[in-house]
């Protein structure tokens, strides 16, 4: 199996509900962000290769049909080449409204794991290092936070999307626009079903939280519960001293 559509775009720019579309197309499985976070191999895999260049794609890609988000489109360019037969297709959005969208979900899920909770599990510690190095500290060259840097940064990248992947290959596509050009481009018909529309801001901020607070609370429950036992052995224990006297 290998790549047939390489996704380009930044994430937030409808990227999850393109996976969901290529899979109900027929071009599944479609490699996410998500198929990383549930895969340590691979969180190690595009580390070393932030930390070296050093890759072998079809480790990362054996099983998939098409790629999508981050970190695919930090190597769109690299996976277009290896994969010569594979259409790339380039998600927009505002750049102004996807700044927004990604400063309040996916950047702050650089702070989400609390510090021991990276310390207990070293899967978090080595999922934020690769996410900083291809994707904050990589594109963005740490300095995401400044919109107009990030602004400008997305606006270059799609500059550069259009202007030097061939135009038979490339979809700049919306995913407002629906079924029909992504499925024109793909040459299969359309199906009867609405187009996918997942992981708007809201619910996304609403994991994030339940992701961050949910582990901070762990250590004050544990207590809470080991107070709880001390306080009511201390409170039975007047009648166990009772039952003891003649």
């Amino acid at each position: 199996m290998s790549l047939r559509v390489i996704g380009a775009g930044f994430g937030r720019t409808g990227t999850l509900s393109l996976k969901r579309a290529l899979e109900k197309l027929g071009f599944g499985p479609t490699y996410h962000m998500q198929e990383v976070m549930r895969r340590p191999s691979h969180v190690a895999k595009w580390l070393r290769y932030a930390r070296t260049g050093e890759v072998v794609w079809e480790d990362l890609f054996s099983d998939f049909e098409s790629g999508v988000d981050f970190p695919v489109s930090c190597v769109w360019d690299r996976l277009a080449a290896h994969y010569p037969d594979a259409k790339v297709i380039l998600t927009v959005r505002d750049p102004q409204t996807w700044w927004a969208s990604t400063a309040s979900t996916i950047y702050r899920m650089r702070s989400m794991f609390p510090r021991w909770v990276m310390r207990v599990v070293p899967i978090t510690r080595r999922w934020v290092e690769m996410t900083d190095a291809l994707v904050w500290d990589g594109i963005f060259e740490g300095r995401f936070a400044d919109r107009d840097h990030a602004v400008a940064v997305f606006e270059r990248h799609v500059a550069h999307v259009r202007a030097t992947c061939p135009p038979e290959r490339l979809l700049v596509f919306d995913v407002a626009e629906g079924w029909e050009p992504l499925c024109a481009f793909l040459d299969v018909p359309p199906p009867n079903t609405p187009f996918p529309r997942l992981n708007d801001a809201k619910t996304m901020r609403r994991r994030i939280a339940a992701l961050r607070w949910g582990p901070q609370a762990i250590p004050v429950m544990v207590a809470a519960a080991v107070v709880g036992r001390f306080v009511l052995g201390r409170k039975h224990e007047p009648d166990a001293a009772h039952r003891r006297r003649p």
